[in-house]
């Protein structure tokens, strides 16, 4: 059901041989995004190549507009954006710089891992898997980024529950979920942004290009 080719290093997380065929029996294909989707953001930031993690919530529920990676949507979607037009707003706002194209693959090329703490939703029922036990997956990827300083970005509630699966030596900035019925409770104004940026450099890495490429 679910395409695993592609995940390279991400492969060898006991998740996929011990908990992923239970998921895949629990499930119908009618999901979002998309089978063939659920680990792109695994498949397209491989663990060496991380940087900063932004840790979401579930994807999508509307077809069309998951695309695997947390908050991306594709190009051709046209609908609202919600979440990720907040998220817009906060990087003109934090950084002086617009953001408009929806794709967020370039964020990661860059090192950027775009997960959420749910990898999968039926259409039109937001949060339904929250409890399917993806939360094993996203617990041992955190844990397999201990092993160096990375910066970590966690929005809303249950991103936040993983804060204590995460190494002392991370830069880890919480805050509300950019969703509109969570933004204006402590995600706008949170400058997420210029704060990792100023952390890469400190560190002495190049910071990450977030307006478009």
């Amino acid at each position: 059901m679910f395409d695993v080719s592609g995940l390279g290093d991400w492969a060898d997380l006991p998740f996929f041989a011990k908990d992923l065929p239970r998921i895949a029996s629990d499930m119908s294909s009618d999901i979002l995004p998309p089978p063939s989707l659920t680990f792109a953001a695994l498949v397209r930031t491989q663990p060496h190549a991380t940087r900063v993690v932004i840790l979401g919530q579930d994807p999508y529920h509307t077809p069309g507009k998951a695309d695997g990676l947390a908050f991306s949507i594709p190009a051709n979607f046209g609908g609202r954006l919600d979440s990720l037009g907040n998220i817009f707003k906060e990087i003109e706002t934090d950084i002086g710089q617009r953001r408009t194209r929806t794709a967020l693959q370039d964020w990661a090329d860059q090192g950027v891992l775009l997960l959420n703490t749910a990898l999968t939703v039926p259409p039109g029922q937001p949060k339904a898997h929250a409890k399917l036990g993806w939360s094993t997956l996203v617990q041992q990827v955190l844990e397999h980024l201990n092993d160096r300083p990375r910066a970590f970005i966690l929005w809303g509630g249950p991103a936040q529950g993983y804060a204590k699966h995460l190494a002392a030596h991370h830069l880890v900035l919480a805050s509300a979920h950019p969703s509109p019925l969570s933004a204006h409770r402590g995600f706008f104004g949170s400058r997420p942004f210029s704060k990792v940026d100023q952390w890469l450099i400190d560190q002495g890495q190049e910071p990450i290009n977030w307006a478009d490429p």
